[in-house]
């Protein structure tokens, strides 16, 4: 199905690797212009480079999403490259351990950073420029950790809840210019994200098993799974979603 993306301008945060590089890469065999950021450059350049083997149109912007300096300019590159933003993806994060007992402030800063301020300073700038044409989509990456409690993580679960606010919040408040915002909650997929954080485990192995026994599925996500309900939300074709709140976690919150 033509999901009607060809043309279309499209900035993805957190693009280097996992969820947002596969967007990434969907976007563009859609007929997309792709904007990949980053805060890792290597990473980056690595994606636009597979894009472009195929005859897609990307570009890199290194951008930490935490620094109001560095969204200033990711934007200001965008439009000044291609006139406009059509689609911002908010994918970028980080993970952190912890319940209320261990975490520590340095660690609460961090994550509410890149998590929460990033997806704030990303939206306010792209929203800024899809107003003007009366057009545009965000789709927030929230997780399952957003929707219930997971035990000792306790600063990740509450970023993501606020993922979700946010997404509700900029739906009401961007309905009247034409701009839809809606959420994409996934269940833990096999990332270089997840990856590192099982590497970190006494027994890596008997954590994964954990995690895919925890779901109906049995199993992890898979990136591309993730990717393909960001494209859905994203779609004209889905031009009457706002505010929505799409649980892609193999079953994880129905239990």
């Amino acid at each position: 199905m033509e999901l009607g993306f060809v043309g279309k301008v499209v900035v993805v945060t957190g693009a280097g690797a996992g969820i947002g590089a596969e967007t990434a890469r969907k976007f563009s065999e859609e007929g997309a212009k792709v904007i990949v950021a980053d805060v890792d450059p290597v990473r980056g350049e690595r994606v636009v480079k597979e894009i472009r083997e195929k005859n897609g149109d990307a570009l890199f912007v290194e951008t930490d999403v935490s620094s109001l300096e560095s969204v200033n300019n990711l934007f200001n590159e965008v439009v000044s490259h291609f006139g406009k933003v059509d689609i911002l993806v908010n994918n970028a994060g980080i993970y952190a351990k912890g319940d209320i007992l261990s975490f520590e402030e340095e660690t609460y800063q961090k994550i509410m950073s890149v998590n929460v301020k990033g997806v704030l300073l990303c939206s306010k700038r792209a929203a800024e420029e899809m107003v003007k044409h009366k057009n545009g989509v965000i789709v927030n990456v929230a997780s399952e950790a957003g929707l219930v409690a997971i035990a000792n993580q306790m600063l990740y679960n509450l970023t993501k809840a606020a993922v979700i606010s946010i997404t509700k919040s900029c739906a009401v408040d961007l309905a009247p210019y034409g701009v839809r915002v809606n959420c994409v909650c996934p269940g833990t997929t096999y990332t270089p994200l997840v990856e590192n954080a099982l590497s970190k485990e006494q027994d890596p192995v008997a954590v994964r098993k954990k995690l895919e026994e925890s779901r109906p599925l049995n199993r992890l996500g898979d990136p591309t799974e993730i990717a393909t309900a960001i494209l859905f939300l994203a779609s004209p074709k889905m031009g009457y979603a706002t505010g929505a709140v799409l649980s892609v976690d193999g079953g994880y919150t129905v239990w």
